[in-house]
C-alpha cells in the first residue's frame, strides 16, 4: 500500500469526504462572489449606503479571504453539520430551516465585509466604520440587497447537492450531458454488497425500526463507498451495487472501501447495539468484466448496467455469505494488483446460473 494511502487513511473517512465537498463549495462561492462584485454588480446603489469600490488588489484579497472562510463555515453547517439533526425532515422543511440560518450568516458576513473594507481599505476609524455599517444596515432594502443573492446561491447549491446524492457523484452529470443515451460497452469493476442475516434481523424488529436500521446501515457504508470514488449504481433493499472504471488503482479503492465500511460499522457498534440490539455485518462480491451501460426512462431517467458480469458479481456475493467471508473476489479482479491483505484461494467454484466454474479468493481484512 502506498505511503499516501496510509497517511490519508488515518483521517476519519466521513470527515475527509465532507471536507473535500465543503472545500469545493467554499471555493465556488468565493469565486462567484468576487466576479459578481467586481464585474457584474448591476443593482443600483442605495442612497444611504457608503460606496465601496473593489478595484484594488488589497480590497479584493481581503474580501476573498473573508468570503472563503465564511463560505466554508456556512457550507459545513448547512450541508453537513445539520445533516444528522434534519435527517428525518422533509426537503421543504430543511430548506426553510437552512434559509433562516443563511439569512443570519449573510448578515454576519456582510458586517465583516463592510466593516473591514471601511476600516482597512478606506482607512476610516473603527468607530466611524461601525457607525456607517449600522446606518447602512438599518435599511430593509440594504439587507435585501445584500442577502437575496446569497439565498439564491445557497438554494441552487442545495438542489445541486440533492441531485448529486440522488444519483451518486458523477451519475447526474452523465445524465445531463447524455453520455449514455447510446448504450456503451465498458469494462467495469462491480461490487455487490449485501447485509448478512437480514431475515433474522427483520424478524427481531418491527417494520419501521428495521427500515430505520437499513437506512443507518446504508448511510455508514455509503460514506466509505463514495469516499473511494465508487459510483453507487443501485440500492436493492439491503443490497448495494457499486461500480468503478477498470484500473488497478480503482481495484485498490474498491478493497479499501470494503475495509473502511467495515470499520465505520464497528466504530458505531455501540450506536447500533443500543438502538437496534444488533451490529450489522455484510458480505461483498467483487468481479470485473464487460457491462452494457445505457440511459433508460422518460419521466425518471437513470443509468442502467447489464451483462453477465453483473450476474457473476451477485453470485460471488451470495457465495461469500454462504462461507461467512466478508470479501470474496474473482481471479479476474485480483489478477493484476498487489494486495496487502492475506487471501484464501477457494479454487474453481460452481456458481448458480453459471455454466463454467469461477476461481474465487477471500480477501481477509
Amino acid at each position: 500500500m502506498k505511503i499516501s494511502r496510509i497517511i490519508i487513511s488515518r483521517f476519519p473517512v466521513a470527515l475527509k469526504y465532507n471536507f473535500r465537498r465543503v472545500l469545493v463549495i467554499a471555493i465556488c462561492w468565493t469565486v462567484i462572489d468576487i466576479i459578481w462584485t467586481r464585474y457584474f454588480h448591476f443593482l443600483p446603489n442605495l442612497n444611504n449606503e457608503h460606496l465601496i469600490h473593489f478595484t484594488s488588489i488589497k480590497a479584493i484579497l481581503l474580501r476573498g479571504v473573508i468570503v472563503f472562510f465564511m463560505s466554508y463555515l456556512m457550507g459545513w453547517l448547512l450541508f453537513f453539520g445539520m445533516r444528522h439533526t434534519l435527517r428525518n425532515s422533509s426537503l421543504l422543511m430543511t430548506l426553510v430551516a437552512k434559509t433562516g440560518i443563511i439569512l443570519l450568516a449573510a448578515l454576519a458576513m456582510n458586517f465583516l465585509l463592510h466593516f473591514t473594507q471601511l476600516a482597512f481599505v478606506s482607512n476610516l476609524s473603527f468607530s466611524t466604520s461601525w457607525q456607517i455599517f449600522f446606518s447602512d444596515a438599518s435599511s430593509v432594502l440594504w439587507l435585501l440587497h445584500h442577502s437575496v443573492g446569497w439565498i439564491a446561491l445557497f438554494l441552487i447549491t442545495q438542489l445541486g447537492v440533492e441531485f448529486q446524492e440522488k444519483y451518486s457523484p458523477g451519475v447526474f452529470w452523465e445524465i445531463l450531458i447524455g453520455k449514455y443515451i447510446q448504450p456503451k460497452v465498458e469494462k467495469r469493476i462491480i461490487m455487490f454488497l449485501d447485509l448478512n442475516d437480514s431475515t433474522t434481523i427483520a424478524e427481531g424488529l418491527d417494520s419501521k425500526k428495521y427500515f430505520s436500521f437499513l437506512r443507518d446501515f446504508i448511510y455508514f457504508v455509503s460514506i466509505a463507498l463514495i469516499e473511494y470514488d465508487g459510483h453507487i449504481y443501485q440500492y436493492i433493499g439491503d443490497e448495494i451495487v457499486v461500480s468503478w472504471s477498470n484500473t488497478s488503482y480503482n481495484k485498490l479503492n474498491c478493497l479499501d472501501a470494503v475495509g473502511i465500511a467495515s470499520r465505520l460499522l464497528q466504530k458505531n457498534s455501540n450506536y447500533f447495539q443500543k438502538r437496534y440490539g444488533v451490529v450489522p455485518k455484510f458480505s461483498t462480491g467483487l468481479h470485473v468484466g464487460e457491462v452494457t451501460v445505457g440511459e433508460i426512462g422518460i419521466i425518471k431517467k437513470d443509468i442502467v448496467m447489464s451483462g453477465d458480469t453483473m450476474n457473476t458479481a451477485s453470485r460471488i456475493c451470495d457465495y461469500g455469505k454462504s462461507v461467512n467471508a466478508m470479501c470474496v473476489a474473482s481471479a479476474e479482479f485480483i489478477s493484476d494488483i498487489t494486495i496487502s491483505w492475506e487471501t484464501t484461494n477457494f479454487g474453481p467454484v460452481d456458481l448458480k446460473g453459471k455454466n463454467e466454474s469461477v476461481e474465487l479468493f477471500a480477501v481477509n481484512m
